[in-house]
């Protein structure tokens, strides 16, 4: 069985590896959230809405290609590209990384 310091180290690896994968910046990705992607995806990517994807929790690598390709034309949609052509690579690296360390949204219908 776990110890409560166990759980709780357990715990600290699993919210801090995505901004370690990407050297990212939490604070800075959780204040950019708030300036372009919270309107719609909400501040911790788990959008009330359903016309809008869940972010929180996903894979910081999927979210920054996805932002990548929305920027250069890669990927299509006009809305995220718009978005995507106001962020720098640091941007998207510390963007993706706040959304990857938020928990995920269970989704039941």
């Amino acid at each position: 069985m776990m110890t409560r310091m166990q759980a709780t180290l357990v715990a600290m690896v699993v919210v801090l590896t995505p901004a370690l994968a990407f050297g990212a910046d939490l604070v800075a990705g959780q204040e950019k959230v708030k300036q372009v992607c919270s309107a719609c995806h909400g501040q911790d990517g788990n959008s009330q809405s359903p016309d809008y994807p869940k972010l929180g929790g996903q894979y910081p690598d999927y979210l920054a290609k996805a932002l990548r390709d929305y920027k250069s034309g890669a990927r299509k949609n006009p809305i995220m590209a718009g978005f995507a052509a106001t962020l720098t690579d640091k941007d998207i690296d510390n963007v993706a990384a706040y959304f990857a360390s938020q928990p995920p949204a269970v989704v039941t219908r």
